[in-house]
């Protein structure tokens, strides 16, 4: 037997002989660098990827708010880098040698843009994306131009093509099933709603869009006062390289019912350097003149005339590489004649709007040492909104219309000074990788109006009198608010497959002196390692902002209604109609949100996704009768000089609602610029204060509990971009499905019959269809475009004669037929 040293000896020999056959193994290679985009900003959120070039091995990583990124390759060698990101060009297959021990890198990706013929956007990142946590839906600036919506010179119009937002006849827009003013606008990181309302009345080009960004649900505890969710504009900037475009400068004309003058939308688009490589601009302005024509009206009374336009400048200054200012001016302006004529509403009682909106802001970033990155800005919007009746008689409501002159003049301005700021520091290992970032945002708001109302009639059926209301008090009213929130948010990736971001959010309202505290927690968890399966769901607090018009009419005039007996004798009256807030013991309206979603790869390009939303909306904001006779107590009567009183209307935390929804799409991008979408959505919206009282409302309901006015439970919804067998023509389609949207109807006398929203309009059914050709004329790149708009000549209608007893009651009216549109583009001019 070898004794225990020669077997140790052996076993050396052995061992050593196997070390001279095995290559030496390769020191590990830290590369490290930064996402830049053309004009030197930092892309954070993309992915780098180092392949092994012949081989599957690849790592990745994630760059950080400031661009940088740090990855570890296994040895020295030739590597294939790729950068995805959405809205950028995807970097490919960049091939790099890497050789040493250190490697820093610089690595460029440009914005995606339109260009003449092709849209090189085939290997565009995939839907699917394991860094973010958030729901919701995007769209990219090309997609906004290609899909036919109607009018589709209007954003407003455009933003209904995500399948979680509807559009209602009076044109608001309601994502996952709230109001309007439910969702959080902002433009390059600034709040655009409306100071006044919340709603997103301001008008901006198509061509200036970059992206269009929706969050639903759980998204960011950097965004607030938007329980149904947040949409973010990015607009474009321009680059060193000059571009400019015109659409539409050719005016048309329209045959309906007679030859005139149509719709005119001219807009136009300019950008490039101020000093190259430093300072860019980009303008666009954008103009509409309208005209409307009413079937349903005679001809010489069927027609409204509007012009509107607006011009953005967006500008970017490199102070330094590490310090970027940026800037935007914006300017509204409006002129609309005869707002609200239809079928039931002739020209006298229509009314005049002007309109004003002025918003400029500037937000300085500077890139910190360490991978740090501070924003902070300021921003002002100023609105000015003017109503002028046609006359000053009294208006008059019949079941067969309105008559008479609208009873309200009224001017509106309102004003709101933004200061933001947001840090994102740097990050830190700890049972993971965690990237936190901290933020406050400061606002002042101001309103003031000046309001005058004279009156109107209500007649029934038979012809007779059934009521007069007139106005009394001061309609002026200045009102102001003060609004300070603060947020922390913690993005902790645990493991390369598992991210949690879990943050808090603290706002103050000066109008109800009370803070609210918004807790939010999400993830998203990518099971396999092909990355082709994300699930990810969250929960989250979210809170809106008081609206400061709830709170103005409590200083606004008040009513005084005389009721008359069927033979023309007072039967009661002057009885007043009164509302009252106090603030104290007032909540923040808050929803609670659950989602959760799951992304799948199916084959090649083509995605799907499945997504469940639970909101609960409770403290919200409604005025309620707190009159239970029709006698007030003695302090009220001797303020108001009456002991007779139709309703104490007190501002309340009443309302509730309640938004579920299911949502199934699948997506598909091929050859190039070409893509297509399909969705269905089956949702559910209801509330417990569904008519909103306020002096002008003319409905009374008792029982004020039913589906939201936009509720439409079934919606099938398609758009898509196609390739055609022809050399330089494509094809734009949008198809749209849905319930029809609900209605009350009324006895003649302005209360409810039975329960609120109980009828429905027919099914909307409406399909759009256009042909796109590009061709070259004299050096000039043309894009030619004609197609029809509800090609089926469906009636899609958007009124109804809803009292009971009338002559033409549940008869539709609003039906725009079948139309004729084109578009004619200038792209500029082609580079030699």
């Amino acid at each position: 037997m070898l004794c225990p040293m020669l077997w140790a000896r052996f076993l050396f020999l052995i061992a050593s002989g196997l070390l001279l056959l095995i290559p030496l193994a390769r020191a590990e290679v830290l590369v490290s660098g930064r996402v830049l985009d053309e004009n030197n900003a930092a892309v954070g959120g993309a992915r780098v990827s180092f392949r092994i070039s012949g081989s599957l091995q690849s790592a990745q990583s994630v760059t950080t708010p400031t661009g940088r990124f740090e990855l570890r390759l296994p040895g020295d060698g030739e590597y294939l880098v790729n950068v995805l990101h959405d809205g950028y060009f995807q970097l490919r297959d960049r091939r790099l040698e890497v050789s040493g021990q250190n490697h820093e890198l610089t690595l460029v990706v440009n914005h995606v843009r339109e260009v003449f013929q092709k849209l090189e956007v085939d290997d565009a990142p995939p839907p699917i994306d394991i860094d973010k946590t958030s729901a919701g839906q995007r769209l990219s600036g090309p997609e906004v131009m290609n899909i036919p919506v109607q009018s589709a010179h209007t954003l407003r119009n455009s933003i209904r093509v995500m399948p979680s937002v509807l559009q209602d006849p009076q044109g608001e827009l309601h994502f996952n099933g709230g109001a309007e003013n439910q969702v959080l606008y902002t433009l390059n990181g600034f709040n655009i709603g409306d100071p006044l309302t919340g709603r997103f009345d301001t008008r901006l080009s198509v061509e200036a869009v970059r992206s269009l960004e929706f969050s639903t649900g759980r998204f960011s505890p950097e965004f607030g006062k938007g329980s149904a969710g947040a949409l973010a504009i990015q607009t474009k900037t321009g680059t060193d390289q000059w571009r400019y475009s015109g659409t539409n400068f050719i005016p048309g004309f329209d045959i309906k019912k007679g030859l005139h003058l149509g719709s005119w939308s001219p807009r136009a688009n300019l950008s490039g350097p101020i000093a190259k490589g430093r300072v860019w601009f980009s303008d666009s302005l954008d103009t509409e003149y309208r005209q409307l024509v009413i079937d349903d009206l005679p001809k010489g009374e069927d027609q409204a005339t509007s012009l509107r336009g607006s011009n953005l400048i967006h500008t970017q200054i490199n102070l330094t590489p590490s310090n970027i200012l940026y800037s935007d001016f914006l300017m509204n302006y409006g002129h609309e004649s005869k707002v609200g004529l239809g079928a039931l509403d002739p020209v006298s009682s229509t009314v005049s709007r002007r309109s004003r909106t002025w918003f400029y802001s500037a937000k300085d970033q500077i890139y910190l040492p360490r991978g740090a990155l501070l924003e902070f800005g300021f921003a002002e919007n100023r609105v000015y909104q003017r109503r002028i009746p046609q006359g000053h008689e009294y208006q008059v409501l019949t079941p067969f219309g309105r008559r008479g002159n609208s009873f309200l003049d009224a001017t509106q301005n309102s004003r709101r000074d933004q200061f933001l700021s947001n840090l994102f520091l740097p990050s830190f290992e700890f049972a993971g990788r965690h990237q936190v970032k901290v933020g406050m945002d400061l606002n002042r708001l101001q309103y003031n109006q000046d309001f005058t109302r004279t009156g109107y009639e209500l007649f029934g059926v038979n012809g007779a009198r059934l009521s007069l209301t007139t106005f009394a008090g001061s309609g002026k009213v200045h009102t102001r608010n003060y609004e300070t929130s603060s947020y922390v948010v913690d993005a902790w990736r645990v493991r390369p497959n598992l991210l949690l971001e879990i943050g808090l959010r603290q706002d103050w309202d000066n109008l109800i002196h009370r803070a609210s505290i918004s807790p939010r927690a999400s993830f998203a968890y990518s099971p396999f390692a092909s990355h082709g399966t994300k699930v990810s769901g969250g929960y989250a607090v979210i809170y809106d902002a008081s609206r400061m018009d709830f709170f103005s009419r409590s200083r606004d005039q008040y009513s005084l209604t005389t009721h008359f007996e069927p033979g023309g004798e007072v039967a009661r009256g002057p009885a007043a109609t009164i509302f009252r807030d106090d603030v104290r013991g007032l909540r923040p309206p808050r929803s609670r949100n659950w989602t959760f979603g799951i992304d799948q790869h199916l084959a090649g390009k083509l995605y799907g996704s499945v997504n469940l939303l639970r909101r609960r909306g409770d403290h919200a904001f409604t005025y309620v009768n707190q009159l239970s006779s029709g006698i007030a107590p003695p302090a009220i009567a001797n303020l108001y000089g009456t002991t007779v009183f139709d309703g104490i209307f007190s501002l309340t935390n009443g309302r509730k609602d309640a938004y579920d929804s299911a949502e199934v799409a699948v997506r598909q991008n091929f050859g190039g610029q070409y893509e297509w979408m399909a969705s269905y959505t089956r949702s559910r919206a209801t509330s417990n204060a569904v008519i909103d009282q306020s002096i002008d409302q003319i409905l009374r309901t008792a029982e004020n509990f039913g589906p939201l006015p936009w509720d439409s439970p079934n919606r099938l919804l398609s758009w898509g971009f196609l390739p055609t067998p022809l050399k330089n023509w494509s094809m734009a389609y949008l198809f749209e499905t849905r319930s029809g949207f609900p209605f009350s109807v009324q006895r003649d006398n302005g209360q409810i019959a039975g329960a609120v929203n109980s009828h429905r309009l027919p099914l909307y059914f409406d399909i759009n269809l256009h042909l796109e050709r590009r061709f070259h004329y004299r050096s000039n790149l043309l894009a030619i475009r004609g197609g029809f708009n509800n090609i089926t000549d469906h009636g899609n209608y958007s009124v109804a004669n809803n009292v009971v007893g009338g002559p033409d009651f549940l008869h539709f009216y609003g039906s725009q037929g079948r139309q004729f549109v084109m578009r004619l583009r200038w792209l500029g001019r082609e580079k030699n």
